[in-house]
């Protein structure tokens, strides 16, 4: 790849866009950030930084999502970084289809179009945007990366449902995601502490308006708390994350809802925003707990959940010798990891209060027998790397 050359890699969300270009090269720098939050919604805002642009935010008003779509396309033309030598995408459902990285060409793009309803938030507007770039950058080859391809050896006991098993064969039964997120942790893990300790006991959170839990050990996942599809696991922004598969019935008998809306509900109307009725965001929802006892019980429910996972997966693993935060709130709330582990100490875990208000790294005390770190993760870095991987397999073949 010549110095003129960049990869773009782009995170399409439900509701939200996100695109990295880098300059192709040996260091590989980033030239920019572009996202637009709340696409297809009213208040939607663009928002562009980075080494090669002006740093910027408009407001884009209730535009559709194809609109944002070609926002983005268009400040990519705009900021000329050069020859766009390849697209990545971060997908986030594979299904029992893809279980590594993969070129997209008609074939993969129609079996990644049968994955709508397993995943039907993020797989059409992950498909849309690869469409749109597909047009606008004719023969540039496009790569997908998936999230659920980090837990493709998952054990076969934490991988199946407690559900007749035909339906197994409909792609119904546990998978994981954040994968991405957890091979940069892992890989941030062993560099920062070492080889003994990113092939131990590790517990990985990543705690952002999407949240899960993964255990490893020998860098390989044991289990996780997300299952079929990302609503699952533990309470999250907007998510209830696992609830009695009985309140379907109760929700459409006592309130009259139908499916979609009661999926609407579960996945947009619930979590930290349902419990405190007021904010999906935990730092408006930390600020007002003192006066307002939702945003307590929503901040308090949080914590809690995040807690017993730990101590389910450390069970699962034997032990823990090394817990990881990541995420928005992971990585940025101090209150909130403080809260998680007290009452851990049973399972070696001593937090050393400075180091944790200080934002620091490691913030465990020197004779805590677990190691708890705070990470900022970084999905992009390894999905413009199994780009390049990819493609370098696919001339090399």
């Amino acid at each position: 790849m010549e110095s003129n050359n960049c990869i773009l890699v782009v995170n399409a969300g439900s509701s939200s866009i996100k695109l990295r270009a880098y300059q192709a090269g040996q260091t590989m720098s980033v030239l920019a950030d572009m996202s637009v939050d709340r696409a297809g919604l009213p208040g939607a805002t663009f928002r562009i930084s980075g080494s090669a642009v002006d740093e910027r935010s408009e407001a884009l008003g209730s535009e559709s999502y194809e609109e944002a779509i070609s926002k983005i396309i268009d400040e990519i033309r705009r900021c000329s970084f050069g020859t766009t030598t390849a697209i990545g995408h971060r997908i986030v459902h594979g299904g029992n289809i893809f279980v590594e990285p993969t070129v997209v060409d008609d074939n993969s793009l129609g079996e990644l179009k049968k994955l709508f309803d397993i995943d039907p938030e993020h797989m059409p507007s992950a498909v849309k945007i690869i469409e749109a770039l597909q047009v606008a950058f004719p023969g540039v080859p496009h790569v997908a990366c998936f999230d659920t391809a980090f837990y493709k050896d998952l054990p076969r006991v934490a991988k199946i449902l407690p559900i007749p098993r035909k339906f197994e064969e409909m792609g119904l039964r546990r998978y994981g995601f954040h994968g991405l997120s957890y091979t940069y942790l892992l890989e941030k893990l062993s560099t920062e502490c070492g080889d003994t300790a990113v092939n131990g006991r590790v517990i990985l959170a990543h705690l952002g308006s999407g949240a899960s839990l993964t255990a490893t050990s020998q860098a390989k996942p044991i289990d996780t708390t997300m299952g079929l599809t990302p609503a699952s696991g533990i309470p999250m922004s907007t998510r209830s994350g696992d609830v009695d598969p009985g309140i379907f019935l109760q929700l459409h008998n006592l309130a009259g809802l139908d499916y979609d809306q009661i999926n609407s509900l579960l996945s947009k109307e619930s979590g930290l925003l349902g419990v405190s009725e007021t904010s999906a965001d935990m730092y408006e929802l930390l600020e007002n707990q003192a006066n307002d006892k939702r945003a307590s019980e929503a901040v308090e429910l949080f914590c809690y959940q995040v807690k017993k996972a730990i101590g389910a997966l450390a069970t699962v693993l034997g032990g823990v010798d090394t817990i990881v935060f990541s995420g928005g709130m992971g990585e940025n709330a101090p209150r909130i990891r403080e809260r998680v582990l007290r009452g851990l100490e049973f399972l070696g875990v001593e937090l050393h209060d400075e180091r944790n208000y200080a934002g620091e790294m490691c913030i465990s005390t020197d004779n805590s027998r677990v190691g708890v770190h705070v990470f900022h993760t970084d999905e992009s870095s390894i999905i413009m790397r199994q780009v390049i991987q990819t493609l370098q397999l696919q001339v090399s073949n």
